[in-house]
């Protein structure tokens, strides 16, 4: 077969080169044609071309021409629509200025000026009526304030009078012995307490006060009473004690002239003893009249010198009872006073009574009086602001004419140029169509160009095409048959030496032939038994097939049994609650009922023997609906408020003992908020304190100088807020709002570190807080920052070189590409490793 295979491959070949010779004129007078129609395609273009310059040349003027005719018909529209909005307006302003009627407002304002004139008149009126109601009103005030001062200087002399009336009456009681003690108890068992004393009955002359209380010294503060000697037996009682009692009993007899009792009105007893002393002016008038003197006789001075026959006695306010007599009479004056005080006080009290009243009606009348000229200037200035409007609208109307009659000259020139325009607008646009016109002509001969040479480049191209295909045609035939005749000589050299390779094959395979035996014997065997074997386990595995579909049948028989188990036991487990529920349920109602039956003072045990062996239960329970029936008919009664009563009671107690919880708890509540707020305060100082002393620390490191502390704004540690005061170099002490940028920046750092020094967070994220400052402070934070990243992780965004050379790690964000950002990290550390290794 390969020696038939070999002989036909090489006729096939020599064929193929013969007709390979035979088609080369051929291609080259295809090719020849190809160059020819690709030529006249090239020409064709070239018109078309041409005729496209044409075009967009025609397409320019044609753009031109219809910009300049819809420029020109928008102009001229526009100028319509002046010329029509100018006829408009000029109709309005020739209606405005013939509406115009000066004589309407001057009539008006002629109107205004006689009311103007008539409210200014009333108004002067009202202003005088006014004035004399305020000279009133002041007249009446000063007399009530007259009244006032009289009445004020009156009620404090009758308190001063008071005053002093209960002070000389309190050392007068005391004087007279009527402060208690063991004689006043004495007194008051007899029943002559409240007796009155001698130094209150005893009536004395101007001057002759104290000549009397020194005769009668000791005396003063006896008891009146209606007869001593009555008493005799009483004072037996008396112990411990200094008691005096006198005869009240007074007579009209007349004393002699010049003795002490001529200056005295009062008891008899006592005038008896103020009888026998005689007066004198002076302690000079007494020469040679003691020894001339009657036994029980004595002379006294006005002043108080008494002298008698072997005594002289001089009080000079030494004894209690000295001063009783003036006192007592200034206590009467004072009392006499007091009364004549109360009654002034009365009648300054009705005169500023009637006062008041007649200030309240003044006033009333000055209201009235102001509420008219008020009146009278609102309406004065209604009219006068009208009369200023109306002045204003004639002065308007005045200038709005003239301004009318200049808009209406600027209408008609404006008018007549809208006209002028609109006409040359016209022209211009009359030329435009006729120039479209020319357009449109040669538009429809290079259309009809355009036809042609389309149909030329069309008829080119398909010979082209033709040209091309065919030409190409012939290329893939030369090609196919050298394609052909290379694969035939690879064809031929491979069956060659495939050839030798069966020759070789042949005498190697006739070698072995000669050399062995046949073993499709035992091969033979062995595949029967395989195929026996086979067949024994094919039939076990279709009858372990079959068990198998037994038991799953078997299973799914009982699993469908179980099923049907499964809800038959829950049908009877819900039946079983069930009769649990109605047994509870009848349970509950029996044991209602015995209760019930209990409660009405029935027995259970002998209920039941009287009932019948035969029940009917429905009989009974007409009978009860029955009752039931006749028990609604009755008025409604509560039969169960006492049950009721019973049961809120228990509540009530109930919402006591919550009451008293809550009250506990409440307790508690509030020791426990009074705890955390005592300790929130101390935390809060202490805390304050510590946060106060790093920034003090701080920010002089951070500024190179300065100081800064925090300030309290408040008392209440709870509520108060917390100021930072900062003095940076150079400057005073401030509040950090009056700071710079950068400064502001630094003393934040300087708080947020010192809060970090207190309580080291995990990181902390500085947000370009350096932006603000210069290479000088951003050297010093950057130490700051390094210094602390030793127990806080700073994270820092930066666009500062100097603040970078401090971190450890950076990362950023860069765009190679637009649109497409990418992120790198550079550890510095490792960097700094491989350059120096570099």
């Amino acid at each position: 077969q390969l020696a038939e295979h070999i002989a036909g491959d090489t006729a096939q070949i020599e064929a193929l080169r013969e007709s390979l010779s035979e088609s080369a004129p051929q291609r080259e007078a295809l090719h020849e044609a190809v160059e020819n129609a690709a030529e006249v395609l090239r020409l064709a273009e070239a018109g078309l071309a041409e005729w496209q310059e044409q075009w967009d040349a025609y397409t320019r003027s044609s753009s031109e021409a219809g910009q300049a005719a819809e420029i020109e018909r928008t102009r001229l529209d526009y100028l319509d629509r002046q010329c029509i909005e100018a006829d408009r307006r000029r109709e309005m302003l020739d209606a405005e200025k013939r509406a115009a009627d000066f004589g309407e407002f001057a009539r008006a304002l002629e109107i205004l000026d006689v009311d103007h004139g008539q409210l200014r008149e009333q108004v002067e009126t009202f202003t005088a009526l006014l004035d004399t109601r305020r000279n009133e009103l002041e007249q009446i005030l000063e007399t009530e304030r007259q009244l006032q001062t009289g009445l004020s200087t009156r009620r404090g002399e009758l308190e001063k009078s008071r005053g002093r009336l209960a002070s000389l009456e309190a050392l007068q009681h005391a004087a007279l012995g009527e402060d208690g003690g063991v004689a006043h108890d004495w007194l008051e068992r007899l029943g002559i307490g409240r007796s009155r004393r001698l130094g209150e009955v005893l009536e004395v002359d101007a001057g002759w006060e104290r000549a009397i209380e020194t005769v009668l010294q000791g005396w003063l503060d006896a008891v009146l009473v209606d007869s001593p000697q009555a008493m005799e037996a009483d004072l037996a009682s008396l112990r411990d004690a200094d008691v005096t009692l006198l005869a009240a009993a007074s007579s009209d007899a007349v004393h002699a002239p010049g003795t002490l009792a001529a200056h005295a009105r009062g008891p008899s007893a006592a005038l008896a003893v103020l009888a026998r002393v005689h007066t004198v002016e002076s302690i000079d008038s007494l020469a040679g009249m003691t020894n001339a003197l009657e036994p029980g006789h004595s002379i006294v001075t006005r002043d108080g010198e008494w002298v008698g026959p072997g005594f002289a006695r001089v009080a000079r306010a030494q004894g209690s009872q000295v001063g009783v007599l003036a006192r007592e009479r200034e206590i009467a004056e004072l009392g006499s006073r007091i009364l004549d005080l109360d009654t002034e006080i009365e009648e300054f009290a009705a005169q500023l009574e009637e006062s008041r009243v007649a200030r309240i009606d003044a006033e009333r009348v000055r209201d009235d009086a102001q509420r008219d000229l008020h009146s009278g200037h609102r309406r004065l200035a209604e009219i006068s602001g009208q009369l200023q409007s109306q002045r204003g609208r004639m002065e308007s109307a005045r200038e709005r004419l003239v301004r009318v009659d200049a808009e209406l000259d600027e209408l008609i020139v404006k008018l007549d140029s809208d006209k002028g325009q609109s006409r040359e607008a016209r022209g211009r646009l009359d030329k435009a169509v006729e120039r479209m016109g020319e357009l449109e002509q040669q538009r429809q001969q290079l259309d009809g160009s355009r036809r042609q040479l389309l149909e030329s480049r069309e008829e080119a191209r398909m010979n082209a095409r033709e040209a091309r295909d065919t030409e190409h045609q012939a290329a893939l035939s030369v090609e196919s048959k050298r394609s052909s005749l290379s694969s035939l000589e690879q064809a031929l050299q491979r069956m060659q030496a495939q050839l030798a390779q069966l020759e070789s094959r042949r005498s190697e395979i006739a070698a072995q032939i000669e050399a062995g035996g046949d073993p499709l014997a035992e091969l033979e065997g062995e595949r029967q038994a395989c195929l026996n074997q086979r067949l024994l386990v094919d039939r076990q595995l279709v009858e372990a097939r079959k068990a198998l579909e037994e038991r799953d049948a078997e299973m799914r028989r009982i699993e469908v049994e179980r099923n049907a188990i499964v809800e038959a036991l829950t049908v009877r487990r819900e039946h079983l609650a069930n009769l649990r529920l109605n047994e509870q349920e009848h349970r509950l109602q029996a044991q209602a009922l015995a209760e019930a039956i209990v409660e009405a003072g029935f027995e259970i045990e002998a209920l039941l023997a009287e009932l019948p062996d035969e029940i009917d239960a429905v009989r009974w329970r007409s009978d009860l609906d029955e009752l039931e029936q006749k028990i609604r008919r009755l008025e409604p009664v509560n039969l169960a408020a006492i049950k009721e009563y019973e049961e809120q009671s228990q509540r009530k107690t109930y919402l006591d003992a919550q009451l008293t919880d809550l009250g506990t708890a409440l307790e508690t509540l509030e020791a426990a908020i009074r705890k955390i707020d005592r300790e929130t305060r101390q935390r809060f100082k202490d805390t304050f304190d510590r946060v106060n002393a790093g920034v003090q620390e701080l920010f002089p490191r951070l500024f190179g100088g300065g100081q800064a502390y925090l300030e309290l704004t408040g008392d209440d540690l709870l509520s108060t807020g917390v100021s930072i005061m900062a003095r940076p170099p150079g400057k005073r002490v401030t509040s950090i709002s009056l700071l710079s940028g950068g400064e502001k920046a630094m003393t934040a750092v300087a708080l947020v570190f010192s809060i970090f020094r207190l309580n080291p967070a995990p990181f902390c994220l500085l947000d370009e807080v350096d932006a603000p400052l210069d290479e000088a402070n951003v050297g010093r934070f950057s130490a700051m920052v390094t210094e602390m990243s030793q127990n806080v992780q700073f994270i820092f965004v930066t666009h500062n070189k100097a603040t970078m050379e401090a971190a450890s790690q950076l990362c950023g964000v860069t765009m190679r590409e637009p649109g497409v950002s990418r992120l790198v990290q550079v550890d510095l550390a490792e960097a700094a490793k491989l350059a120096g290794a570099a």
